[in-house]
């Protein structure tokens, strides 16, 4: 069995992806702390210049505060959830893909959940249904382990608490962890290496590592299916 373990992103690019469905389980972790200049809560799609961002604003709190209890503004609620929808609409309303996908997209941004990870959690789960990645989906509080426990020695403790013998990590997980360590714990090691992945977009110039949006949009399921496979484990 192999799992992964990753903070939650809301509708991050596809390489996120590409773990989530490489894996047996998969880990979101929410007690963990909540890093305002990460991608928890903002991501990229198209525009007329380039790329856009969007973010998903979050009340002010302690900088100490972990992701399941740091919580949405109700600005977000009021208009800017409505700002983003229509944003999104204009740049993507000729995608060959738009009407199929444009319900799913909402169904993230719209989803009255003021919690931050509550919400991401919802966005992470539909996105998974819509490409049919039949992962199964895990809490990292959930888990009866030594949360107490830091980095490495934490997805060690986490690895063996689920009985797994592989732990699989994005790229850029390199500096982070190190194979001996895990291979003393017997446990391999794995990271996801992508393949270049280019599609059709609006521009004949293509715009790499959007949010999931842009790929969805511009792609069938089969094509983005085949798209989560493309990569080599080192």
């Amino acid at each position: 069995m192999k799992i992964g373990i990753m903070q939650p992103y809301f509708l991050p690019y596809i390489g996120y992806w590409q773990l989530l469905g490489g894996v047996d389980r998969f880990v979101v972790c929410d007690n963990m702390q909540f890093t305002k200049k990460g991608w928890m809560r903002h991501n990229y799609i198209l525009n007329n210049n380039g790329t856009s961002m969007f973010t998903i604003p979050v009340k002010h709190g302690s900088r100490e505060l972990n992701i399941c209890d740091r919580y949405i503004t109700e600005q977000y609620f009021e208009k800017d959830a409505d700002k983003i929808i229509r944003k999104i609409k204009s740049v993507y309303q000729k995608a060959p893909y738009f009407e199929e996908v444009m319900p799913v997209v909402e169904q993230c941004i719209l989803f009255k959940e003021d919690n931050l990870f509550l919400f991401i959690f919802n966005s992470i789960k539909a996105v998974s249904d819509y490409l049919g990645i039949a992962t199964q989906i895990l809490v990292l509080s959930q888990i009866e382990a030594d949360h107490s426990l830091k980095k490495q020695d934490r997805v060690i403790e986490i690895c063996k608490k689920l009985g797994t013998r592989s732990y699989i990590n994005t790229i850029g997980g390199l500096e982070l962890y190190d194979k001996e360590i895990f291979g003393s714990n017997e446990l391999e090691l794995k990271f996801i290496k992508p393949k270049n992945i280019e599609y059709k977009q609006f521009q004949d110039q293509f715009v790499p590592n959007l949010s999931i949006i842009d790929v969805m949009m511009f792609n069938s399921k089969d094509e983005i299916k085949n798209m989560l496979n493309m990569y080599e484990l080192i």
